[in-house]
Parts: C-alpha cells; structure tokens; sequence
C-alpha cells in the first residue's frame, strides 16, 4: 500500500486499555510475525495508560514472553487478593515502577527518544502533554508511571515529572494522533480505529471523548469494566489472542499478507481473488493504492479451538504465563472451601492486613514526603485563594 510504501511515513498508537493492555501483546507479536515492516519502519509508537507500556516494549524490542509474563504476575497478584483491586495490598503503580527499574536497559532513554511518545494529563489544568524526547532512564521512568496513574484508583498524591504533576495520559489524549490518516490506531474496545475487535451490535451510536470514538455497547461496557477490574487469566489470554487475529484482519484486509489465513479458519477454500490480488476492492474516496478487502471474514477466539496452529509461538507463552502455584497450599486457597475460609476470617485478617501494608506504603514513601508535602501545601493555598476570590467577587455584587 503506498501509505506504508516511504519508511518512517507512518506511526503506531496505542489507547488506554488498563489491564486489557495484553491485548496489545497479540497486536504487536502478529505485526511482528505478518509484517514485521509496519514496526521497523514505524517512525514514533504513541502509547497513553497501558498502551504506552506497549510501546515502550516495541523500542526496547523486547519478545512476546516478556510482556506476557510480567502483566500476567499483576493479574494472577490481583485474582489471589480476597478483595481483588479493593485489597489494601493491591498497588499497580508500585509494582510496574519495580519492574520498571528491574528490567528497563541502562540506555533506554538514547532508544526511546524521538521513537516513543507518551500521553500525559497536566495536573491541574487537564492539558495533553505528550512527551518525546528523554535525558535519563529515570525521566523515562516517570513518565510511563505518569501515564498510568489513574486518579484515586492509584492513589491520591500525582507522580512527579519534571517538577510537574500528571495524571493518566487517557484523561486528555486517549489515542494520540487518532485524526491522523498515516497513523495506526489500536484499541482493544470496539469503536472504529484501525485495529480492533469488530462488534456484532447492531446500535450505530457513537461515543467521542479524550480524542477516541467509542461505540456504545453493552460490550464496551464490559470491557470498559475488564480495564479496571481482571478477569481470570484464562480470559485475558483470550484477549490477547483476539488482539493477534485482529491485526491479522488488519492486514489482510489491506493486502499486507500474502496468505489468506483468516479464511482457513472459518472455511476450507477463501474466494477467488479480484484481479488477482487481495487488495483489489476499492474504497470510494481514497487515495489510489488505499484499497480494502471487505470479504476477508471477522475471527474470534470462539472460533479457533486450537489456536497454537496460528501461532504456536504466541499460544505457548500464554499457556506458560497461565500457569499457577502448583504447591498444595495455593491450590487449597483456590479451591471452594479455601475462598470460603479466607472470606470468613475476612473480619479478623483484614485490619492485620491493613496496617502491614499501609506500613509498607509508607516507609516506601518517606523519601518523597517533602516533595509531595509541597506541593500538597501549594495545592491547599490555590484552593483556599480561588475561593477566596470567589467569595468576595459575590459578596461584592451583592452589594452593588
């Protein structure tokens, strides 16, 4: 296609997805597989809340297992806690800075400048930053955590970068550069970017907000809720194999593959070609060459009993990254009568549990207290200020 024919014509972005952020994984590794141009040729990788953890796992180059695995530990972390997301031990934020400064190169800033760019939400403004140049590993750091802060679910106190605070980049700019045309978007909700899952409801209603259309569904919805709280890894597994078959429709459709796998799944024999290719049906006010195949059919995961055909690669890592505790302690706090001990001692353990956590919080916070207490100072007197003003501006009125 003459859209991706010069490289570094094009860029790739990555919305919000919160813990859906696996489906990337299987965007990425079919891109990787099918196309491996679309990402080496890839001038920026745009990424904002979770999408820009995708993308930051693009520039370093890292392969499918390492992703998988260390989202799969948050997931499988979160389906242990008796509360889920509600249990104080839960803390997202500090367990990807840790990763963070575990597995992130010495040079990582010289790789992500001018090739990464994260979303960011101004604190208290709401202005879009976006964030494409890095001096330190640490600034890269910071502003992946930035972007990923969610405001109360994280926690109460904005992550710090470059002295200024941030919030969740998705609260300003959930798909950057969406209105591109040599951009590709993705998003794991249905809506009407370029790789996504393909919807089966017949509502034509539209949502459009933080700069991404959203099509309202009782499965967006649903989904909407998969960001926040996990599922099972079983089912993020299988969105991340839908995340792998829909890039795949992405290509097919746009005639960057040279097979037609997607038929193979559905049907024994795929139609005859048009003119010999598979990008020959054209879409009325396009530019010449920017030509989509209708007829290449929607996959879901339902309708591939045995995914390690497609890619055995893929399908091996999330069996692996699926894998639990096989000790008999953890499988007895699996089971039945295990759930159901762990919520009746729930009134016993659960202050215990408060207050050792909470501890740990905030012996790990001491050495941001002065900074943190700063600002919260700053932020008091604005506020005391603008209702001041307030205040007298009508009692002044009030008057005249």
């Amino acid at each position: 296609m003459r859209c991706f024919g010069e490289e570094g014509s094009w860029n790739m972005s990555f919305a919000g997805a919160g813990f859906m952020g696996l489906y990337y994984v299987g965007v990425t590794h079919c891109l990787r597989e099918r196309a491996p141009r679309l990402l080496q040729g890839a001038r920026r990788f745009y990424g904002s809340s979770s999408g820009s953890l995708n993308a930051l796992c693009i520039v370093m180059g890292e392969s499918v297992d390492f992703p998988c695995s260390q989202l799969m530990v948050l997931v499988k972390q979160v389906e242990q806690l008796s509360l889920g997301v509600f249990h104080p031990a839960f803390g997202p934020i500090e367990h990807i800075k840790q990763k963070l400064q575990a597995f992130l190169p010495a040079n990582i800033h010289l790789l992500a400048s001018q090739r990464l760019g994260v979303s960011l939400t101004h604190w208290p403004d709401g202005r879009n930053v976006m964030v494409t140049d890095f001096s330190s590993r640490d600034e890269v750091i910071q502003a992946v955590i930035c972007s990923l802060y969610v405001p109360f679910y994280c926690g109460i106190i904005p992550p710090e970068f470059r002295g200024e605070r941030y919030l969740d980049g998705a609260l300003s700019n959930n798909l950057p550069l969406a209105d591109c045309p040599n951009t590709i978007t993705v998003s794991p909700l249905h809506g009407t970017v370029d790789i996504c899952p393909q919807t089966t409801s017949a509502s034509m209603h539209e949502l459009n907000s933080f700069n991404t259309s959203f099509q309202v569904s009782t499965n967006n919805v649903y989904m909407g809720l998969l960001c926040l709280i996990p599922p099972s890894p079983e089912v993020v597994a299988d969105i991340c194999r839908q995340g792998y078959l829909d890039a795949l429709r992405f290509l097919e459709r746009r005639g960057l593959t040279k097979e037609p796998v997607l038929w193979t799944l559905v049907s024994k024999e795929p139609p005859a070609p048009v003119d010999g290719t598979w990008d020959a049906v054209h879409v009325p006010g396009q530019e010449a060459g920017l030509s989509l195949n209708w007829e290449i059919p929607n996959v879901v995961v339902k309708d591939v009993p045995n995914f390690e055909k497609v890619s055995p690669e893929l399908d091996a890592v999330l069996k692996k990254a699926c894998m639990r505790d096989p000790s008999p302690w953890a499988r007895f706090r699996r089971s039945m009568p295990g759930r159901a001990l762990t919520y009746l001692l729930l009134p016993y353990t659960l202050p215990f549990e408060y207050i050792y956590f909470r501890s740990r919080r905030l012996v790990a916070w001491l050495p941001d207290v002065p900074a943190d207490l700063c600002w919260m100072q700053g932020t008091m007197r604005t506020l005391a200020f603008e209702a001041y003003v307030k205040t007298k501006d009508q009692l002044v009125g009030l008057v005249r």
